[in-house]
Protein backbone atom coordinates (compact mmCIF):
# COMPACT_ATOMS: atom_id res chain seq x y z
CA UNK A 1 0.00 0.00 0.00
CA UNK A 2 2.23 2.66 -1.45
CA UNK A 3 0.02 5.19 -2.82
CA UNK A 4 -3.32 4.74 -0.56
CA UNK A 5 -6.36 6.35 -0.88
CA UNK A 6 -6.73 9.48 1.56
CA UNK A 7 -10.28 11.08 2.41
CA UNK A 8 -10.11 14.60 3.75
CA UNK A 9 -13.63 15.60 5.33
CA UNK A 10 -14.26 19.07 5.88
CA UNK A 11 -17.01 20.50 8.12
CA UNK A 12 -19.17 23.35 6.99
CA UNK A 13 -21.50 25.49 7.81
CA UNK A 14 -21.69 29.19 6.22
CA UNK A 15 -17.95 29.26 5.33
CA UNK A 16 -17.92 30.99 1.82
CA UNK A 17 -15.29 33.57 3.19
CA UNK A 18 -12.76 30.77 3.90
CA UNK A 19 -13.97 27.13 2.36
CA UNK A 20 -11.73 28.26 -0.98
CA UNK A 21 -8.45 28.49 0.39
CA UNK A 22 -9.03 25.41 2.53
CA UNK A 23 -9.76 23.09 -1.02
CA UNK A 24 -7.35 25.01 -3.05
CA UNK A 25 -4.35 23.72 -0.40
CA UNK A 26 -6.08 20.49 -0.71
CA UNK A 27 -6.12 20.51 -4.81
CA UNK A 28 -2.60 21.73 -4.50
CA UNK A 29 -0.93 18.92 -2.77
CA UNK A 30 2.28 17.34 -3.94
CA UNK A 31 0.48 13.63 -2.91
CA UNK A 32 -2.22 13.24 -5.38
CA UNK A 33 -4.97 10.28 -4.31
CA UNK A 34 -7.05 12.16 -2.50
CA UNK A 35 -10.97 12.48 -2.17
CA UNK A 36 -12.28 15.79 -0.97
CA UNK A 37 -15.25 15.40 1.46
CA UNK A 38 -17.53 18.73 1.92
CA UNK A 39 -20.10 17.73 4.69
CA UNK A 40 -22.25 20.96 5.17
CA UNK A 41 -25.02 22.10 8.03
CA UNK A 42 -27.65 23.86 5.88
CA UNK A 43 -25.29 26.61 4.93
CA UNK A 44 -27.47 29.82 4.08
CA UNK A 45 -24.50 31.49 1.97
CA UNK A 46 -22.43 30.12 -1.31
CA UNK A 47 -20.34 27.40 0.86
CA UNK A 48 -21.99 24.57 -1.02
CA UNK A 49 -21.84 26.29 -4.69
CA UNK A 50 -17.83 27.28 -4.22
CA UNK A 51 -17.12 23.54 -2.45
CA UNK A 52 -18.69 22.06 -5.90
CA UNK A 53 -16.32 23.72 -8.15
CA UNK A 54 -13.51 21.17 -6.60
CA UNK A 55 -15.36 17.99 -5.29
CA UNK A 56 -18.40 16.42 -6.49
CA UNK A 57 -18.66 14.56 -3.16
CA UNK A 58 -20.51 17.80 -0.83
CA UNK A 59 -23.76 17.00 0.91
CA UNK A 60 -26.18 18.07 4.46
CA UNK A 61 -25.94 16.55 7.24
CA UNK A 62 -27.11 17.85 10.88
CA UNK A 63 -27.48 18.87 13.85
CA UNK A 64 -23.69 19.28 14.95
CA UNK A 65 -20.11 18.71 13.69
CA UNK A 66 -19.58 14.62 14.85
CA UNK A 67 -22.66 13.71 13.10
CA UNK A 68 -21.18 15.34 10.01
CA UNK A 69 -17.62 13.77 10.35
CA UNK A 70 -19.17 10.56 10.92
CA UNK A 71 -21.13 10.44 7.66
CA UNK A 72 -18.94 10.00 4.90
CA UNK A 73 -16.70 7.90 6.90
CA UNK A 74 -19.69 5.38 7.54
CA UNK A 75 -21.52 4.99 4.44
CA UNK A 76 -19.58 6.20 1.70
CA UNK A 77 -16.23 5.92 1.02
CA UNK A 78 -13.48 3.60 0.01
CA UNK A 79 -10.86 5.31 2.12
CA UNK A 80 -7.94 3.77 3.77
CA UNK A 81 -6.91 7.22 5.79
CA UNK A 82 -8.93 9.72 6.62
CA UNK A 83 -8.06 13.48 7.79
CA UNK A 84 -10.52 15.57 9.27
CA UNK A 85 -10.27 19.53 8.99
CA UNK A 86 -11.87 22.51 9.59
CA UNK A 87 -13.16 24.92 6.85
CA UNK A 88 -10.68 27.77 8.10
CA UNK A 89 -7.69 26.07 7.82
CA UNK A 90 -5.09 25.87 5.47
CA UNK A 91 -2.83 22.86 4.46
CA UNK A 92 0.72 23.37 3.99
CA UNK A 93 1.85 21.60 -0.01
CA UNK A 94 3.59 18.44 1.17
CA UNK A 95 1.35 17.65 4.39
CA UNK A 96 -0.54 14.74 2.86
CA UNK A 97 2.28 12.86 1.47
CA UNK A 98 4.66 13.47 4.28
CA UNK A 99 1.70 12.48 7.07
CA UNK A 100 1.21 9.27 5.17
CA UNK A 101 4.88 8.38 4.77
CA UNK A 102 5.17 9.12 8.30
CA UNK A 103 2.74 6.65 9.15
CA UNK A 104 3.51 3.94 6.84
CA UNK A 105 7.32 3.89 7.72
CA UNK A 106 6.63 4.28 11.71
CA UNK A 107 3.45 2.40 11.73
CA UNK A 108 1.34 5.06 13.51
CA UNK A 109 -2.79 4.27 14.08
CA UNK A 110 -3.12 8.70 14.45
CA UNK A 111 -1.49 11.45 14.13
CA UNK A 112 -1.35 15.07 15.76
CA UNK A 113 -0.53 17.77 12.96
CA UNK A 114 0.88 20.74 14.24
CA UNK A 115 -1.05 24.51 13.98
CA UNK A 116 -0.30 27.68 13.07
CA UNK A 117 -2.81 30.55 13.96
CA UNK A 118 -2.55 33.04 11.20
CA UNK A 119 -2.86 37.29 11.92
CA UNK A 120 -1.24 39.89 12.02
CA UNK A 121 -3.15 41.98 15.15
CA UNK A 122 -2.42 41.48 18.82
CA UNK A 123 -5.00 38.79 19.64
CA UNK A 124 -4.18 36.45 16.21
CA UNK A 125 -0.65 36.82 17.56
CA UNK A 126 -1.36 35.77 21.30
CA UNK A 127 -3.58 32.82 19.89
CA UNK A 128 -0.88 31.72 17.73
CA UNK A 129 1.82 31.89 20.56
CA UNK A 130 -0.94 29.83 22.77
CA UNK A 131 -1.33 27.48 20.60
CA UNK A 132 2.47 26.59 20.29
CA UNK A 133 2.09 25.22 23.98
CA UNK A 134 -0.56 22.45 22.86
CA UNK A 135 0.89 20.59 20.09
CA UNK A 136 0.60 16.42 20.77
CA UNK A 137 -0.88 17.00 24.19
CA UNK A 138 -4.23 16.32 25.77
CA UNK A 139 -5.57 19.65 24.43
CA UNK A 140 -4.53 18.85 20.87
CA UNK A 141 -6.75 15.64 19.34
CA UNK A 142 -5.16 13.93 16.36
CA UNK A 143 -6.90 14.37 12.84
CA UNK A 144 -4.86 11.91 10.53
CA UNK A 145 -6.56 7.94 11.05
CA UNK A 146 -5.79 4.53 9.91
CA UNK A 147 -9.25 2.97 8.71
CA UNK A 148 -9.06 0.14 10.52
CA UNK A 149 -8.07 1.66 13.80
CA UNK A 150 -10.62 4.21 13.12
CA UNK A 151 -13.30 1.98 13.03
CA UNK A 152 -12.41 -0.08 16.12
CA UNK A 153 -12.38 2.90 18.06
CA UNK A 154 -15.69 3.57 17.27
CA UNK A 155 -16.01 6.85 15.14
CA UNK A 156 -16.86 10.15 16.92
CA UNK A 157 -19.25 10.42 19.70
CA UNK A 158 -22.45 12.20 18.52
CA UNK A 159 -23.67 12.88 22.04
CA UNK A 160 -21.11 15.81 21.82
CA UNK A 161 -20.46 19.09 20.14
CA UNK A 162 -16.57 20.22 20.01
CA UNK A 163 -15.66 17.23 22.94
CA UNK A 164 -15.96 14.93 20.77
CA UNK A 165 -12.27 15.43 19.49
CA UNK A 166 -11.18 14.81 23.44
CA UNK A 167 -13.04 11.94 23.06
CA UNK A 168 -11.71 9.82 19.94
CA UNK A 169 -8.19 11.60 20.99
CA UNK A 170 -8.94 9.69 24.47
CA UNK A 171 -9.70 6.80 22.28
CA UNK A 172 -6.56 6.95 20.25
CA UNK A 173 -4.67 7.15 22.44
CA UNK A 174 -5.67 4.39 24.79
CA UNK A 175 -5.92 2.03 22.06
CA UNK A 176 -2.68 2.50 19.55
CA UNK A 177 0.06 4.05 18.49
CA UNK A 178 -0.23 7.82 18.17
CA UNK A 179 2.46 10.52 17.31
CA UNK A 180 2.63 14.49 16.55
CA UNK A 181 4.20 15.03 12.94
CA UNK A 182 7.02 16.48 12.85
CA UNK A 183 7.66 19.67 11.43
CA UNK A 184 11.43 19.03 9.67
CA UNK A 185 10.16 18.24 5.77
CA UNK A 186 10.65 21.44 3.95
CA UNK A 187 8.48 22.60 0.73
CA UNK A 188 8.81 23.68 -2.50
CA UNK A 189 7.16 27.14 -2.14
CA UNK A 190 7.18 27.67 -6.08
CA UNK A 191 3.93 24.87 -5.87
CA UNK A 192 1.85 26.32 -3.95
CA UNK A 193 -0.62 29.50 -5.08
CA UNK A 194 -1.49 30.13 -1.47
CA UNK A 195 2.05 31.27 -0.61
CA UNK A 196 1.23 35.59 -0.65
CA UNK A 197 -2.02 34.19 1.43
CA UNK A 198 0.22 32.83 4.45
CA UNK A 199 2.75 35.47 3.96
CA UNK A 200 0.19 38.59 4.45
CA UNK A 201 -1.20 36.70 7.46
CA UNK A 202 1.84 35.17 9.46
CA UNK A 203 5.00 37.26 10.59
CA UNK A 204 7.43 34.02 11.18
CA UNK A 205 7.13 33.16 7.61
CA UNK A 206 10.68 32.03 7.00
CA UNK A 207 9.97 28.71 7.58
CA UNK A 208 7.39 26.19 6.28
CA UNK A 209 6.76 23.18 7.21
CA UNK A 210 4.46 20.24 7.83
CA UNK A 211 1.11 22.12 9.34
CA UNK A 212 -1.85 23.58 8.93
CA UNK A 213 -2.54 26.80 8.78
CA UNK A 214 -5.70 27.94 10.86
CA UNK A 215 -6.94 31.05 9.26
CA UNK A 216 -9.37 32.84 12.22
CA UNK A 217 -9.42 35.94 10.29
CA UNK A 218 -8.53 38.67 12.59
CA UNK A 219 -9.23 37.61 16.31
CA UNK A 220 -12.54 38.17 17.35
CA UNK A 221 -12.28 38.61 20.98
CA UNK A 222 -16.46 38.26 21.73
CA UNK A 223 -17.00 35.46 18.79
CA UNK A 224 -14.37 33.81 20.78
CA UNK A 225 -15.22 33.75 23.95
CA UNK A 226 -18.99 33.09 22.67
CA UNK A 227 -17.83 30.17 20.70
CA UNK A 228 -16.19 28.37 23.98
CA UNK A 229 -18.93 29.10 25.65
CA UNK A 230 -21.17 27.33 23.02
CA UNK A 231 -19.19 24.51 22.98
CA UNK A 232 -18.42 24.24 27.24
CA UNK A 233 -22.47 22.81 27.04
CA UNK A 234 -20.88 19.34 25.97
CA UNK A 235 -18.53 19.62 28.32
CA UNK A 236 -20.28 17.83 31.20
CA UNK A 237 -21.50 14.46 28.47
CA UNK A 238 -17.82 14.44 28.14
CA UNK A 239 -16.83 14.49 32.20
CA UNK A 240 -19.94 11.98 32.63
CA UNK A 241 -18.57 9.83 29.99
CA UNK A 242 -14.95 9.30 31.37
CA UNK A 243 -15.68 10.56 35.19
CA UNK A 244 -14.06 13.37 36.69
CA UNK A 245 -10.92 11.41 38.36
CA UNK A 246 -9.73 10.52 34.92
CA UNK A 247 -6.70 12.20 34.98
CA UNK A 248 -6.96 13.28 31.04
CA UNK A 249 -9.89 15.03 32.29
CA UNK A 250 -7.99 16.85 34.91
CA UNK A 251 -5.87 17.83 32.41
CA UNK A 252 -8.01 19.24 30.17
CA UNK A 253 -10.84 21.09 32.36
CA UNK A 254 -9.14 21.42 35.66
CA UNK A 255 -7.68 24.96 36.73
CA UNK A 256 -4.31 23.67 37.22
CA UNK A 257 -3.19 22.18 33.53
CA UNK A 258 -4.50 24.54 31.42
CA UNK A 259 -3.29 27.87 33.45
CA UNK A 260 0.00 26.59 34.16
CA UNK A 261 0.98 22.79 33.78
CA UNK A 262 0.67 22.93 29.96
CA UNK A 263 2.47 25.95 29.71
CA UNK A 264 5.50 24.67 31.43
CA UNK A 265 5.80 21.38 30.70
CA UNK A 266 9.18 19.94 28.91
CA UNK A 267 11.18 23.62 29.39
CA UNK A 268 8.23 25.16 27.92
CA UNK A 269 8.60 27.81 30.80
CA UNK A 270 11.02 29.50 29.40
CA UNK A 271 8.91 30.50 25.99
CA UNK A 272 6.51 32.13 28.51
CA UNK A 273 9.10 34.35 29.80
CA UNK A 274 10.65 35.40 26.98
CA UNK A 275 7.42 36.89 25.44
CA UNK A 276 5.73 38.53 28.33
CA UNK A 277 3.09 40.70 26.53
CA UNK A 278 1.84 37.40 24.75
CA UNK A 279 1.76 35.98 27.87
CA UNK A 280 -0.29 38.40 29.64
CA UNK A 281 -2.82 38.20 26.92
CA UNK A 282 -2.61 34.23 26.85
CA UNK A 283 -3.89 34.17 30.87
CA UNK A 284 -6.23 37.04 29.52
CA UNK A 285 -8.06 34.92 27.48
CA UNK A 286 -8.08 31.42 29.86
CA UNK A 287 -9.45 33.58 32.73
CA UNK A 288 -12.33 34.74 30.25
CA UNK A 289 -12.78 31.17 28.85
CA UNK A 290 -12.70 29.59 32.86
CA UNK A 291 -15.12 32.05 34.01
CA UNK A 292 -17.28 30.95 30.71
CA UNK A 293 -16.64 27.31 31.72
CA UNK A 294 -17.49 27.78 35.29
CA UNK A 295 -20.78 29.98 33.95
CA UNK A 296 -21.90 27.43 31.38
CA UNK A 297 -24.72 25.26 33.85
CA UNK A 298 -26.36 28.78 34.50
CA UNK A 299 -26.67 29.86 30.94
Amino acid sequence: MTNPLVSIVITTKNEEKNIENCLKSIVNQTYKNIEIIVVDNNSSDSTKEISLKYTDKVFDKWPERSAQRNFWMKEKSNWEYVMYVDADMVLSPNLIGNTIKFMLEWDYNALYIPEIILGNKYWSKVRRFEREFYDGTVVDCCRVFKKDFFERIWWFDETMSWPEDWDIDKKARINGKVWLLPTWAWINLDYWELYEFILDRWIDSNNYWNVIYHNESEFDLSKYISKKWYYAKSFDTYINKWWRSDLDVKKQLWLFYRFLGVFIENWKWKKLLSKPCLTFGMYSLRFMVGIKFLLRKFN
